[in-house]
Protein backbone atom coordinates (compact mmCIF):
# COMPACT_ATOMS: atom_id res chain seq x y z
CA UNK A 1 0.00 0.00 0.00
CA UNK A 2 2.54 2.36 0.58
CA UNK A 3 4.60 1.84 -2.53
CA UNK A 4 1.35 2.19 -4.35
CA UNK A 5 1.11 6.07 -2.63
CA UNK A 6 4.94 6.88 -3.06
CA UNK A 7 4.23 5.76 -6.67
CA UNK A 8 1.09 8.37 -7.10
CA UNK A 9 2.76 10.93 -5.17
CA UNK A 10 6.27 10.38 -7.56
CA UNK A 11 3.92 9.87 -10.32
CA UNK A 12 1.51 13.49 -9.86
CA UNK A 13 2.91 15.50 -7.63
CA UNK A 14 4.36 17.96 -10.18
CA UNK A 15 0.37 18.10 -11.57
CA UNK A 16 -0.68 18.37 -7.74
CA UNK A 17 1.58 21.57 -7.32
CA UNK A 18 0.36 23.19 -10.53
CA UNK A 19 -3.44 22.69 -8.86
CA UNK A 20 -2.41 24.39 -5.38
CA UNK A 21 -0.46 27.43 -7.27
CA UNK A 22 -4.30 27.46 -9.61
CA UNK A 23 -5.90 27.58 -6.42
CA UNK A 24 -3.53 30.53 -4.66
CA UNK A 25 -3.43 32.44 -7.54
CA UNK A 26 -7.36 32.34 -7.37
CA UNK A 27 -7.58 33.24 -3.61
CA UNK A 28 -5.12 35.36 -4.21
CA UNK A 29 -6.27 37.64 -7.24
CA UNK A 30 -9.73 37.00 -5.17
CA UNK A 31 -8.98 38.31 -1.97
CA UNK A 32 -7.23 41.48 -2.69
CA UNK A 33 -10.10 42.92 -5.34
CA UNK A 34 -7.65 42.38 -8.64
CA UNK A 35 -10.45 40.36 -10.19
CA UNK A 36 -13.67 41.04 -10.91
CA UNK A 37 -15.44 40.38 -7.55
CA UNK A 38 -18.77 39.98 -9.66
CA UNK A 39 -17.48 37.45 -12.16
CA UNK A 40 -14.93 36.21 -9.74
CA UNK A 41 -16.15 35.63 -6.22
CA UNK A 42 -13.96 34.51 -3.68
CA UNK A 43 -13.40 31.17 -2.80
CA UNK A 44 -15.39 31.33 0.55
CA UNK A 45 -18.53 32.46 -1.18
CA UNK A 46 -18.08 29.23 -3.75
CA UNK A 47 -17.61 26.92 -1.01
CA UNK A 48 -20.92 28.54 0.87
CA UNK A 49 -23.05 27.81 -2.47
CA UNK A 50 -22.11 24.80 -3.17
CA UNK A 51 -22.57 24.06 0.92
CA UNK A 52 -26.02 25.21 -0.01
CA UNK A 53 -26.79 23.68 -3.13
CA UNK A 54 -24.84 20.10 -3.36
CA UNK A 55 -28.02 18.32 -3.39
CA UNK A 56 -29.32 20.20 -6.32
CA UNK A 57 -26.39 19.93 -8.05
CA UNK A 58 -26.20 15.71 -7.86
CA UNK A 59 -30.31 15.85 -8.68
CA UNK A 60 -28.62 17.88 -12.09
CA UNK A 61 -26.24 15.34 -12.50
CA UNK A 62 -28.66 12.22 -12.31
CA UNK A 63 -30.79 14.56 -14.59
CA UNK A 64 -27.68 14.75 -16.96
CA UNK A 65 -26.90 10.68 -16.73
CA UNK A 66 -30.37 10.10 -17.62
CA UNK A 67 -29.59 11.74 -21.15
CA UNK A 68 -25.58 10.85 -21.41
CA UNK A 69 -26.12 6.98 -20.77
CA UNK A 70 -28.51 6.03 -23.45
CA UNK A 71 -27.02 8.86 -25.87
CA UNK A 72 -23.90 7.06 -25.19
CA UNK A 73 -25.30 3.80 -25.80
CA UNK A 74 -27.09 4.81 -28.95
CA UNK A 75 -24.27 6.20 -30.20
CA UNK A 76 -21.96 2.91 -29.57
CA UNK A 77 -24.51 0.52 -30.76
CA UNK A 78 -24.31 2.71 -34.57
CA UNK A 79 -20.81 2.68 -34.71
CA UNK A 80 -20.19 -0.88 -33.90
CA UNK A 81 -22.77 -1.88 -36.04
CA UNK A 82 -22.07 0.13 -39.43
CA UNK A 83 -18.32 0.27 -38.67
CA UNK A 84 -18.05 -3.42 -38.62
CA UNK A 85 -20.01 -3.81 -41.50
CA UNK A 86 -17.79 -0.98 -43.52
CA UNK A 87 -14.52 -3.19 -42.22
CA UNK A 88 -15.37 -6.16 -43.23
CA UNK A 89 -16.54 -5.06 -46.56
CA UNK A 90 -13.85 -3.64 -48.67
CA UNK A 91 -16.38 -2.99 -51.62
CA UNK A 92 -18.93 -1.29 -49.35
CA UNK A 93 -16.71 1.12 -47.52
CA UNK A 94 -15.46 1.82 -51.27
CA UNK A 95 -18.99 3.19 -51.86
CA UNK A 96 -19.87 4.63 -48.62
CA UNK A 97 -17.11 5.91 -46.33
CA UNK A 98 -16.66 8.85 -48.18
CA UNK A 99 -20.54 9.60 -47.69
CA UNK A 100 -20.02 9.10 -44.28
CA UNK A 101 -17.08 11.31 -43.64
CA UNK A 102 -18.81 14.31 -45.35
CA UNK A 103 -21.32 13.62 -43.00
CA UNK A 104 -18.89 13.83 -39.83
CA UNK A 105 -17.38 16.93 -40.44
CA UNK A 106 -20.95 18.71 -39.68
CA UNK A 107 -20.22 20.74 -36.64
CA UNK A 108 -23.19 18.85 -34.41
CA UNK A 109 -24.22 22.21 -33.09
CA UNK A 110 -25.27 23.24 -36.95
CA UNK A 111 -27.85 20.37 -36.91
CA UNK A 112 -29.18 21.79 -33.45
CA UNK A 113 -31.89 23.90 -34.87
CA UNK A 114 -33.23 21.48 -37.02
CA UNK A 115 -33.26 18.85 -34.39
CA UNK A 116 -35.11 20.95 -31.74
CA UNK A 117 -37.91 22.16 -34.74
CA UNK A 118 -37.81 18.44 -36.22
CA UNK A 119 -37.61 16.14 -33.36
CA UNK A 120 -41.21 15.05 -31.29
CA UNK A 121 -39.89 16.47 -27.33
CA UNK A 122 -36.81 18.60 -26.17
CA UNK A 123 -35.02 15.01 -24.50
CA UNK A 124 -35.34 13.25 -28.22
CA UNK A 125 -33.18 16.26 -29.95
CA UNK A 126 -30.61 16.00 -27.13
CA UNK A 127 -30.54 12.04 -27.41
CA UNK A 128 -29.71 12.82 -31.21
CA UNK A 129 -26.99 15.97 -30.74
CA UNK A 130 -24.88 13.89 -28.42
CA UNK A 131 -25.30 10.75 -30.39
CA UNK A 132 -24.44 12.80 -33.53
CA UNK A 133 -21.30 14.20 -31.20
CA UNK A 134 -20.21 10.77 -29.94
CA UNK A 135 -20.56 8.34 -33.26
CA UNK A 136 -17.65 9.47 -35.19
CA UNK A 137 -14.92 8.49 -33.29
CA UNK A 138 -15.96 5.39 -32.86
CA UNK A 139 -17.43 4.70 -36.40
CA UNK A 140 -13.85 5.00 -37.75
CA UNK A 141 -11.77 3.47 -35.07
CA UNK A 142 -13.98 0.70 -35.69
CA UNK A 143 -13.04 0.70 -39.18
CA UNK A 144 -9.42 1.19 -39.12
CA UNK A 145 -9.09 -1.35 -36.60
CA UNK A 146 -10.72 -4.35 -38.53
CA UNK A 147 -8.91 -2.88 -41.50
CA UNK A 148 -5.46 -3.46 -39.75
CA UNK A 149 -5.90 -6.70 -38.08
CA UNK A 150 -3.15 -8.51 -38.44
CA UNK A 151 -3.86 -10.98 -41.87
CA UNK A 152 -1.77 -14.07 -39.84
CA UNK A 153 -5.44 -14.27 -37.21
CA UNK A 154 -8.16 -14.30 -40.03
CA UNK A 155 -5.84 -16.76 -41.63
CA UNK A 156 -5.30 -18.79 -38.80
CA UNK A 157 -9.29 -18.55 -38.11
CA UNK A 158 -9.62 -19.70 -41.25
CA UNK A 159 -7.41 -22.90 -41.03
CA UNK A 160 -9.26 -24.13 -37.73
CA UNK A 161 -12.54 -23.57 -39.46
CA UNK A 162 -13.75 -20.24 -37.44
CA UNK A 163 -16.27 -18.64 -39.30
CA UNK A 164 -19.30 -16.66 -38.84
CA UNK A 165 -20.14 -14.88 -35.27
CA UNK A 166 -17.78 -16.78 -33.61
CA UNK A 167 -15.04 -15.45 -35.95
CA UNK A 168 -16.35 -12.14 -35.41
CA UNK A 169 -16.68 -12.77 -31.33
CA UNK A 170 -12.94 -14.52 -30.54
CA UNK A 171 -10.79 -12.86 -33.28
CA UNK A 172 -12.23 -9.94 -35.23
CA UNK A 173 -13.65 -8.06 -32.34
CA UNK A 174 -10.68 -8.61 -29.91
CA UNK A 175 -7.55 -7.51 -32.41
CA UNK A 176 -9.75 -4.41 -33.33
CA UNK A 177 -10.73 -3.79 -29.42
CA UNK A 178 -7.43 -1.14 -28.86
CA UNK A 179 -8.35 0.54 -31.69
CA UNK A 180 -12.35 0.64 -31.09
CA UNK A 181 -12.00 1.69 -27.56
CA UNK A 182 -9.44 4.41 -27.37
CA UNK A 183 -12.06 5.69 -30.36
CA UNK A 184 -14.69 5.39 -27.80
CA UNK A 185 -13.26 6.90 -24.93
CA UNK A 186 -12.16 9.64 -27.19
CA UNK A 187 -15.45 10.09 -28.42
CA UNK A 188 -16.41 10.60 -24.79
CA UNK A 189 -15.23 14.28 -25.01
CA UNK A 190 -17.50 14.94 -27.54
CA UNK A 191 -20.83 13.78 -25.42
CA UNK A 192 -19.54 15.83 -23.01
CA UNK A 193 -19.40 19.42 -25.05
CA UNK A 194 -22.94 18.49 -26.50
CA UNK A 195 -24.65 17.55 -23.39
CA UNK A 196 -23.56 20.74 -22.09
CA UNK A 197 -25.05 22.45 -25.12
CA UNK A 198 -28.45 21.12 -25.36
CA UNK A 199 -28.96 21.52 -21.32
CA UNK A 200 -27.65 25.09 -21.57
CA UNK A 201 -30.48 25.90 -24.21
CA UNK A 202 -33.90 24.20 -23.21
CA UNK A 203 -33.35 21.71 -20.61
CA UNK A 204 -35.28 22.48 -17.08
CA UNK A 205 -32.31 20.13 -15.56
CA UNK A 206 -28.98 18.99 -15.53
CA UNK A 207 -25.27 20.25 -14.97
CA UNK A 208 -25.13 22.46 -18.16
CA UNK A 209 -28.49 23.96 -17.23
CA UNK A 210 -27.72 24.50 -13.42
CA UNK A 211 -24.51 26.57 -14.35
CA UNK A 212 -27.01 28.70 -17.33
CA UNK A 213 -29.61 29.77 -15.11
CA UNK A 214 -27.25 31.05 -12.86
CA UNK A 215 -24.99 33.12 -14.95
CA UNK A 216 -28.58 34.43 -16.23
CA UNK A 217 -29.19 35.43 -13.08
CA UNK A 218 -25.60 37.07 -12.04
CA UNK A 219 -25.34 34.47 -9.25
CA UNK A 220 -21.98 33.79 -10.43
CA UNK A 221 -20.79 31.91 -6.71
CA UNK A 222 -23.26 29.30 -7.99
CA UNK A 223 -22.19 29.63 -11.19
CA UNK A 224 -18.50 28.71 -10.26
CA UNK A 225 -19.60 25.73 -7.55
CA UNK A 226 -21.52 24.59 -10.77
CA UNK A 227 -19.00 24.44 -13.18
CA UNK A 228 -16.28 23.19 -10.89
CA UNK A 229 -19.34 19.93 -9.61
CA UNK A 230 -19.41 19.51 -13.52
CA UNK A 231 -15.48 19.26 -14.64
CA UNK A 232 -15.05 16.44 -11.21
CA UNK A 233 -18.07 14.75 -12.29
CA UNK A 234 -16.65 14.63 -15.78
CA UNK A 235 -13.23 14.03 -15.00
CA UNK A 236 -14.24 11.72 -12.97
CA UNK A 237 -16.19 9.76 -15.68
CA UNK A 238 -13.46 9.68 -18.39
CA UNK A 239 -10.83 8.39 -15.60
CA UNK A 240 -13.54 5.27 -15.05
CA UNK A 241 -13.69 4.81 -18.93
CA UNK A 242 -9.95 5.04 -19.23
CA UNK A 243 -9.52 2.33 -15.76
CA UNK A 244 -11.85 0.42 -18.01
CA UNK A 245 -10.24 0.77 -21.65
CA UNK A 246 -7.11 -0.27 -20.14
CA UNK A 247 -8.19 -3.09 -17.73
CA UNK A 248 -9.68 -4.57 -20.87
CA UNK A 249 -6.55 -4.19 -23.02
CA UNK A 250 -4.34 -5.61 -20.19
CA UNK A 251 -3.32 -8.07 -22.56
CA UNK A 252 -1.82 -5.34 -25.19
CA UNK A 253 1.51 -3.78 -24.25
Amino acid sequence: MMNKVKEFVKKYWITACIYIGMFLLYKYMTDTGKANVYLFPNVDSIKKSFADNYLTMFINMFSSFQLLIPSILGALAVALSVGIFLGMNKRAREALHPIIYTISVIPSILLSPFALLLAPSFRAASIFLIVYATIWSTLFSTITGIMTIDKRYLDKAKTLEVHGFKKMVKVVLPAASPAILSGFVNSLRGSFVMLVYAEMYGAKYGMGFFVKKNAELGLYDKVWSGFLFMVVVLVLVMQFFEKLKNRLLKWTI
